[in-house]
């Protein structure tokens, strides 16, 4: 049976983005981005919401094939290090689910052939059956909004949230629900400050 798998970064203090709503004020450093990859491997479907949809759709489908940054040791150039195009890869491969009432996505979208829309009414009955269909996991990044109604619904199995080493204040709000969960792992890295703490509901011991 398929877990439903959720990925964020969070601040030392609960938010996932800051006041204008960019989480690029948090540490997504390479240990974050190997979190990703290690999670999108694990993966035989992603699950987005609309607006985290229509941003990854217009970058990570040209990672992969983007060419070499002429400074291989500049800042930048991690962007389209072995560990991203690795992962617009599998980005690019993988059928993705968008959960939106907005209607399709545009022909033109790099990612349409491989992007079905599921309607917001209609997501926790199509998960329910999604979860018994597969083998991989059903991974979730970002969306916030989402994975948050989903958890309230008892629909997430794990969250793996990536913790940066940083106060923001204030901000945007990881967690709009309340939620009890029960620690499964952290996990430390030896080139990051950031840390891996990665949950499980209780409601699955109900």
């Amino acid at each position: 049976m398929r877990k439903v798998i959720v990925n964020n970064i969070v601040s030392l203090d609960g938010y996932f983005a800051d006041e204008t709503g960019n989480p690029l004020a948090l540490n997504m450093d390479a240990a974050f981005d190997r979190g990703n990859l290690e999670s999108i491997e694990s993966a035989d479907l992603v699950l987005l919401g609309r607006d985290s949809f229509d941003g990854f759709s217009s970058y990570w489908p040209f990672v992969a094939d983007a060419p070499e940054p002429q400074d291989p040791d500049a800042p930048e150039a991690r962007a389209v290090d072995n560990t991203n195009r690795a992962i617009s890869r599998h980005y690019n491969r993988l059928p993705k689910i968008v959960v939106s009432d907005r209607g399709s996505v545009p022909a033109d979208n790099a990612w349409a052939a491989t992007t079905t829309v599921v309607a917001r009414a209609d997501v926790a009955a199509w998960l329910s059956q999604a979860k018994s269909d597969g083998e991989g996991n059903i991974v979730v990044f970002a969306s916030h909004v989402l994975w948050n109604a989903l958890l309230a619904d008892g629909l997430v199995d794990e969250l793996h949230l990536m913790v940066s080493p940083a106060a923001l204040g204030s901000g945007v709000p990881v967690f709009t629900v309340p939620a009890d969960l029960a620690l499964v792992e952290v996990r430390r890295f030896d080139d990051s400050s950031n840390i891996q703490v990665r949950y499980r509901p209780t409601n699955e011991d109900s």
